[in-house]
């Protein structure tokens, strides 16, 4: 199956490029709303599926017994800056756990925003571990292996039983089967599993919804989605699209982007989850994606609507500020 094309990018008023993807939307019912290109095929979700690999840490009690609140519950989904605020929370809440950087295995990097980087270079020698944009993720990993009595070593390995666990928890939620036929790793180490882009919606759809999840999940997964909601800062940071998203709509959409071109997204108070895959893995593409499909399920001309299709069709300028192009979605979404 072709996957249509999705983006354009145009330079003057020539399409220089264009992007093709899949998008899906589903209701918690497993129905689905909407869809466009291959959604059956599987898809690494990457970063974007964080917010259920956060679930053990709500329902195993260790976010209560840390005290944690919205912000380390949003950290723990989060793909950060490693601004100083995210640096500080990440030690914070291995700090609870009796842990330190050292604990961490995800690797460390310089941050990916450019604004960032350069503070980091005036003030670091080298980043730490702490600065990764998965150490509230693997924070959250470790605090859930503290309280549980899980060894903290190797939590990161396929074998460890907190992935067992999350790979438990993602087939409960996505329908689709994991395991090593499916597995590769992902930047931080861990395991990451190729899942239809269905299964994935309708994974997030039942985690705003609640239906088809025991009482204790779905109050788990509302507790995660609404932090993320408050907490958009933490999800993402500064000029961040996750967090551009969630407060253009303060408590109404929940987003998450995930590497190569994957984006979740939801709408709790409508009961519907979507997940774009930009098919080149390009995130300029997944970023519009989103924005417009989300524009489909808002009132017509208001506010919430304009801002998200102008992140959906948004104009180019060179390092002179001069307009040269622009980047648009297709009639297709």
């Amino acid at each position: 199956m072709h996957n249509p094309v999705t983006v354009e990018v145009l330079r003057g008023n020539l399409v220089e490029s264009r992007h093709r993807g899949m998008a899906v939307v589903m209701d918690g019912a497993g129905d689905v709303v909407f869809s466009a290109g291959d959604v059956d095929g599987g898809v690494f979700p990457r970063s974007a599926c964080k917010a259920m690999q956060a679930l053990p840490l709500v329902e195993s009690g260790a976010a209560d017994a840390y005290g944690f609140g919205d912000r380390e519950l949003a950290f723990a989904c989060a793909s950060h800056s490693g601004e100083d605020a995210h640096v500080q929370l990440a030690a914070s809440m291995l700090a609870k756990a009796g842990k330190d950087v050292e604990t961490l295995e995800c690797g460390a990097h310089w941050s990916s925003d450019q604004k960032t980087i350069i503070h980091q270079a005036r003030t670091l020698e080298k980043p730490s571990a702490l600065h990764n944009n998965c150490s509230g993720k693997h924070s959250g990993f470790i605090c859930t292996c503290a309280h549980t009595g899980m060894e903290t070593k190797g939590y990161v390995d396929y074998d460890h039983p907190l992935q067992a666990e999350i790979r438990s928890t993602m087939e409960s939620l996505t329908g689709a089967a994991i395991g090593h036929d499916n597995c590769g790793v992902d930047g931080c180490s861990i395991p990451t599993y190729a899942i239809p882009l269905k299964g994935l919606a309708h994974g997030f759809a039942k985690m705003v919804t609640g239906q088809g999840l025991e009482q204790a999940r779905a109050k788990a997964s509302r507790r995660l989605i609404d932090a993320c909601m408050a907490q958009p800062f933490y999800v993402a940071g500064t000029g961040r699209t996750c967090t551009k998203l969630m407060e253009i709509a303060p408590g109404q959409i929940f987003a998450k982007t995930g590497a190569e071109g994957v984006f979740v997204a939801a709408l709790p108070q409508q009961g519907i989850a979507m997940v774009v895959k930009c098919e080149d893995g390009t995130t300029r593409a997944a970023e519009a994606m989103i924005a417009a499909l989300l524009a489909r399920y808002f009132e017509k001309d208001s506010s919430e609507q304009q801002a998200l299709l102008s992140m959906a069709n948004r104009s180019m300028k060179n390092w002179n500020g001069i307009h040269v192009g622009d980047i648009r979605v297709t009639t297709r979404l």
